[in-house]
């Protein structure tokens, strides 16, 4: 400001002090309301024992996502017999609630992401997804799962489901050509392949992807099985197609390639329709 006489006098403004400590106090409250989110999100392997270290021995880790894969895996694999749960993987999410528990495991039927070791060879282990895993969680789970088994000699398999609406071809695709497998793998994988690769522009997505993204980062071998169905529900046409993804591991993996009704009836079910024009 200058006064009449031309000479330049500092103004000070009480106002513009105050306006820098609300910023400052606001910044603080932002910060740690982001740091409150992040711990709230945060994704955490659970092991059933405290003995159990958190770098696991492991040579075979299969992931299941999905409900026809999760259904496939309950119902061919581990309904053999000889598998046991030894831990889980405790995340929060606005459609994942009950998976939050760290200090006990999920309840049967309930939505979780639970890790399986093979009794009688424990370098077999097997994770089963039926929660909802948020994108904001995705790479975070990929590497805390991934994180706590041993990466020497180690070769993940990936099930994962699609909907045939994803699928893009340049010839029809009849029905009686669904459900099928599509596979995509890490540059150092060098084992068979179940299927068919998956052709250009498709691409996959999700909990896959990120495992998968993971496992060429850090050079380990892996393949995603992708299975495209017209079926919005589990059903177990949907789920015998995965048996061709595993028949290279029939040698670590029993498989029941025949479960009885009673067995596969507790993985599928028929969809309800909710309204209809004529009732």
């Amino acid at each position: 400001m200058a006064t009449f006489f031309g000479e330049v006098l500092s103004v000070y403004s009480r106002a513009v002090e105050e306006d820098d400590d609300d910023d400052l106090t606001q910044n603080e409250e932002d910060e740690q309301i982001r740091r409150e989110i992040e711990e709230k999100r945060s994704v955490r392997v659970q092991w059933m024992s405290q003995t159990d270290t958190r770098s696991v021995s492991c040579s075979h880790l299969i992931i299941a996502v999905g409900l026809n894969a999760t259904g496939f895996t309950s119902a061919y694999v581990l309904s053999c017999g000889g598998w046991s749960a030894v831990g889980w993987v405790s995340l929060w999410n606005e459609r994942s609630h009950s998976s939050s528990r760290t200090d006990s495991a999920p309840v049967p039927g309930q939505p979780a992401c639970v890790l399986y070791q093979q009794e009688h060879n424990p370098s077999v282990m097997m994770c089963v997804c039926t929660c909802y895993v948020a994108e904001d969680q995705l790479f975070q789970w990929a590497e805390k799962v991934l994180g706590c088994v041993q990466k020497r000699a180690l070769t993940v398999t990936v099930l994962s489901d699609c909907v045939l609406a994803e699928y893009k071809a340049s010839d029809y695709l009849s029905g009686n050509s669904t459900p099928f497998l599509r596979a995509l793998k890490t540059a150092t994988y060098t084992g068979a392949v179940a299927c068919p690769l998956l052709e250009q522009p498709n691409i996959i997505t999700g909990l896959s992807a990120a495992v998968l993204s993971h496992c060429q980062v850090h050079q380990i071998p892996a393949v995603v099985y992708q299975c495209y169905s017209d079926v919005t529900h589990p059903d177990s046409v949907t789920m015998e197609t995965y048996k061709a993804a595993l028949t290279g591991l029939s040698a670590a993996v029993k498989m029941n390639r025949c479960p009885t009704s009673e067995i596969l009836q507790k993985f599928t079910r028929v969809s309800e329709v909710q309204s209809n024009l004529y009732t």
